[in-house]
């Protein structure tokens, strides 16, 4: 059985229900078991134990989140030349483009020598005021198709062996 971990982070619920859907999909391929942990607590054991990865992030003053980031500062070195070549997808519930959130955690992978396995979803919301930035987010069901169809296509993709 192969082992899919889904490390996250969410302010606004907006990441979390994208990634409940990613999870949806990806859970959908049998031989695969999903497993969804929060940055703050998931720890470099987890992520030795996974056979790819997906990590997902609202973007936050044009980054990635704190918690995500705090999870790479923890884990890093612990994972540095033990995870090399194993697949990673990236997602990201953004306000304006998330390009940059993408970039990080990205050159972040490189750095681990993680396989990038599908471009970027990121899921634009457009909240530009304190208001909108601050409110409870609800992603369209397009949206969240499109996040079921990268759970399953990693899953498939880990499952078969692609990646």
């Amino acid at each position: 059985m192969k082992t899919l971990l889904v490390i996250w982070h969410s302010h606004t619920g907006g990441t979390a229900q994208m990634v409940a859907a990613l999870v949806e999909g990806a859970r959908g391929v049998d031989g695969v078991r999903v497993i969804e942990r929060r940055a703050v607590g998931a720890t470099a054991e987890h992520a030795l134990a996974a056979d790819a990865f997906v990590f997902a992030t609202p973007e936050c003053l044009a980054m990635l989140s704190g918690a995500l980031k705090d999870f790479f500062d923890r884990s890093y070195y612990d994972l540095l030349d033990r995870v090399n070549g194993r697949p990673y997808a990236v997602m990201v519930c953004a306000g304006s483009d998330g390009s940059n959130a993408v970039r990080q955690i990205e050159r972040i992978a490189t750095g681990l020598r993680l396989r990038k396995v599908a471009d970027a979803l990121i899921v634009n919301t457009a909240a530009q005021t304190p208001e909108r930035i601050l409110a409870p987010k609800h992603i369209a069901e397009s949206e969240l198709a499109r996040c079921r169809e990268l759970g399953a296509l990693v899953a498939n993709g880990v499952q078969l062996g692609l990646f």
